[in-house]
């Protein structure tokens, strides 16, 4: 079974930080790519940024220059830190790996439970 736990979501002023912090546990053979997303009532849920078990980087052009994904392949962590950020930036924002929990199996997509995050004067 596998888990992927989010932290760092909050109430935040326009122009502040966060940083998120998504951690993958249980039975991992092999991390693929890891990402965030983010949703808001009523809408799709759409990528905020992805990173390849490279460290190849892709962003969504909305948040290109303000938000840095990264990963720490040791703790099967990936990051989201999130600067000058906008109201238009609220939703709750989830984290997405593609996990092989042993060795040949296939790689499948895992969620996280998802984190609010309020940009608010």
């Amino acid at each position: 079974q596998v888990q992927l736990v989010e932290s760092g979501g909050g109430l935040v002023q326009p122009g502040g930080s966060l940083r998120l912090s998504c951690a993958a546990s249980g039975s991992i053979f092999r991390i693929n790519d890891m990402g965030w997303y983010r949703q808001t009532p009523g809408k799709q849920r759409d990528l905020v940024a992805t990173t390849t078990s490279a460290g190849d980087l892709r962003y969504v052009d909305s948040v290109k220059g303000r938000f840095t994904i990264s990963r720490d392949n040791a703790k099967n962590t990936v990051y989201l830190q999130m600067n000058s950020l906008k109201p238009e930036d609220t939703a709750v924002y989830y984290c997405n790996a593609e996990i092989a929990t042993h060795y040949g199996a296939s790689p499948r997509a895992y969620w996280g439970q998802g984190t609010q995050v309020t940009v608010s004067s």
